[in-house]
């Protein structure tokens, strides 16, 4: 299993940078500049457009040239790796990474949590952020994504609120990397547009088995361009090879004590003993012409485009296989961008997408102490920059000549502009009309179709788990308003789901649900423009949301416990170990002390670790080699017994000898499909395949 470490360095890759003489312009991301003399505007003598990140990137170099922790997504993890195209798209983008199947680009991958602080636990429930850094030809392309598809908010404007709301409270700064608190809850309760992202959150989504088993989303709805200048609407997937997999809530919260590091840990021990991890990309593609032939906008971040109408076409292939050298210079000071694209993609009027824009190259000016961030080795392009941005804070590259400016004579008139056929990048030509308005359009306003939908896909087990994160998290508002609020929003969802919430929290439901609360209506609008659309969804089904629906046919780098005890066969152990890590598993020995248990033939077998440092939850299924009398053995030391009941309560797959099976009938645990009680190893395989055995718990039952 083990690979070779095939990832270049990314400052083995960037050009050295030279004096700019007869050199095309270029932006600090390396994308060739076509135009430095004209602002982005809608139409000719209309305003200036926040999107135009040439201006904002030459504007904000100048306002800073007189010379902290993340506010959101502080917590993180990255890897280097490569990313491989398999088909050509020129029918879509001139973009040399979409179109250029000889060629293997270098990215830096990094995911994280969003509401927590750096310090906090890796295993709250959560969005997980998941954004790529394309080390281009053509400079630098950022795909700033999530691990949900969608999001709470259709503006920008309110995403302060949206992070001041989650975070922990103002007055006493708890809790931390938690959203289940009052002030999160009553901002929610006010937003029905947030309906459909609060089901992902509430979901099992948000509480990932690893990194290396989340899909990834872009979000947004961005644009392709090809050389005639057509649009493409575009959706961005990440597919992970070993499927979409999660943790039980009772494991996140138990794992945070036992593990805080427990996802960081699980990325870079992975990559270290040779499982790459690898994700699909997979695209959506909707032709410009058929932007309005769906029942919602595709300009709206809170919706989907559902697989069943726009299936995912795969391209290329995503694998990781190289961690940082040092976590700071790498993954702390890299700095993502929804704005850096390079020709060949272009953005939408997404107005989240839009406030993003500006958004990010923000937030780095105080993160990374002005506005020479793309300096840091992390952030740099591979082409060498060539732009007439000079001096501030950290600046690191010598600027040879007089000339900073242009136009000029004195430099020969260089840096020069490119040609867009020489790869300038030049904006997509889109035809804008209207007037400059504070609205939003009537399109944004259903909010509840496709969280039915989300609901309504869900498996009976991943249902139950949305009703129990519902509980928990409204169970620990203190204001029952907010409760009550949240309970009527559930109504317009599903009436079962409403049902269970409200008798968990000792509400009465309403004889037929009431008018949803908006509170993010302006002073002078009128409520009947921002009144929620309702509407039934329009598929019946969507197979891609249920997680159930995943890959299940390896058990490749699942973590295994052996436990063992004096007198243990010695063969066994080893056999079963190595026929198990060929199945691409990965195998502790747990043991009642550290260094060694001794084995009927006396010869040492090692512990890996012990009943006292290390836990159930941080591994995937249990088994136990040996006879009746490693059974006895192990009833005997209490913190077995807890490993073993707890195994069984997460309905994870439990393996034993015959032997040793005793101890499964001792502890009273039925015999079901994810009890292998023969030492058959090819049962136990093929069930740990399932990940879990959920027939278990009755309460998944309907």
């Amino acid at each position: 299993m083990n690979k070779k470490n095939t990832s270049p360095k990314i400052e083995d890759l960037q050009k050295n940078i030279s004096d700019g003489s007869e050199q095309p312009m270029n932006t600090n991301q390396g994308v060739l500049i076509n135009d430095d003399v004209n602002s982005l505007r809608a139409g000719k003598r209309g305003p200036t457009l926040m999107e135009d990140f040439i201006f904002r990137e030459k504007i904000t170099h100048f306002d800073h040239e007189r010379i902290p922790e993340r506010i959101v997504h502080a917590r993180g993890s990255g890897a280097h790796g490569v990313f491989t195209l398999h088909e050509d798209l020129s029918e879509y983008t001139t973009a040399g990474i979409f179109t250029d199947t000889g060629r293997t680009t270098s990215v830096f991958v990094r995911f994280s949590t969003v509401a927590g602080s750096r310090g906090s636990t890796d295993m709250p429930r959560d969005v997980r952020g998941f954004a790529v850094k394309f080390y281009t030809d053509e400079g630098i392309f950022d795909l700033v994504g999530n691990n949900m598809p969608v999001f709470f908010i259709q503006d920008a404007m309110q995403f302060p609120d949206l992070v001041h709301a989650v975070k922990p409270e103002q007055d006493n700064e708890i809790p931390q990397a938690s959203s289940a608190h009052d002030t999160f809850w009553d901002f929610i309760s006010l937003m029905p547009e947030s309906s459909h992202m609060i089901m992902w959150l509430m979901s099992d989504r948000a509480i990932p088995r690893s990194f290396r088993m989340m899909e990834g989303f872009g979000v947004h709805t961005f644009r392709l361009v090809n050389a005639a200048g057509k649009s493409t609407f575009v959706k961005f997937h990440w597919k992970p090879r070993l499927g979409t997999h999660a943790v039980v809530w009772d494991e996140a919260q138990k794992i945070s004590g036992k593990d805080p590091d427990f996802l960081r840990r699980d990325l870079w021990e992975a990559i270290e003993h040779g499982h790459y991890p690898e994700w699909d990309l997979a695209l959506q593609l909707v032709p410009e012409e058929e932007e309005h032939n769906f029942d919602f906008d595709l300009l709206d971040p809170t919706k989907i485009i559902p697989e069943e109408i726009v299936p995912v076409k795969i391209v290329g292939t995503l694998t990781l296989n190289r961690n940082p050298d040092n976590f700071f210079a790498e993954t702390e000071q890299v700095a993502f961008h929804p704005g850096h694209i390079v020709p060949g993609i272009d953005f939408t009027n997404d107005p989240l997408l839009q406030g993003r824009l500006f958004s990010y190259t923000d937030t780095q000016l105080s993160r990374l102490g002005g506005p020479n961030f793309h300096e840091i080795p992390i952030n740099r392009t591979l082409p060498a920059v060539h732009n007439n941005q000079r001096e501030a804070q950290m600046r690191m590259q010598i600027d040879k000549g007089k000339a900073s400016y242009t136009p000029n004579s004195i430099g020969g008139g260089c840096p020069y502009m490119a040609k867009a056929a020489a790869g300038g990048f030049t904006s997509y030509h889109e035809r804008i009309e209207g007037q400059k308005i504070r609205a939003r359009s009537h399109s944004f306003r259903d909010h509840f179709s496709q969280a039915i939908l989300f609901y309504r896909s869900q498996s009976p087990v991943e249902q139950q788990h949305i009703k129990e994160a519902f509980s928990f998290e409204l169970s620990k508002c203190k204001i029952p308003a907010i409760r009550r609020r949240m309970v009527n929003t559930l109504t317009h969802i599903d009436s079962d789901l409403a049902a269970y919430v409200a008798g968990m929290l000792g509400i009465d439901l309403p004889a037929a649900p009431e008018p949803v609360v908006n509170g993010a209506i302006p002073a002078d609008g009128k409520p009947e423009d921002y009144a929620p659309v309702m509407r039934e969804p329009s598929l019946v089904y969507d197979g891609a949301l249920s997680m159930l629906n995943t890959v299940k046919d390896s058990i490749e780098t699942r973590c295994i416990a052996l436990l063992v005890t004096d007198g243990i066969a010695a063969d066994r152990v080893i056999d079963l170990k190595e026929q198990l890590t060929a199945a691409g598993a990965r195998v502790k020995f747990i043991a009642p002390r550290l260094g060694k248990v001794n084995a009927a033939d006396g010869s040492p077998v090692p512990a890996d670790m012990t009943f006292f440092n290390t836990a159930s939850v941080l591994h995937d299924a249990l088994y136990i080699p040996g006879d009746a009398a490693q059974a006895e053995a192990l009833l005997r030391i209490p913190e077995a017994v807890e490993f073993i009941n707890e195994q069984y309560r997460h309905c994870k797959i439990l393996g034993a000898d015959r032997g040793a099976a005793l101890i499964f009938d001792q502890l009273h645990k039925e015999p079901d499909g994810g009890i292998i009680n023969d030492g058959d190893l090819n049962r136990f395989i093929d069930a740990l395949k399932q990940h879990r055995f959920w027939e278990r718990n009755a309460r998944f039952a309907k």
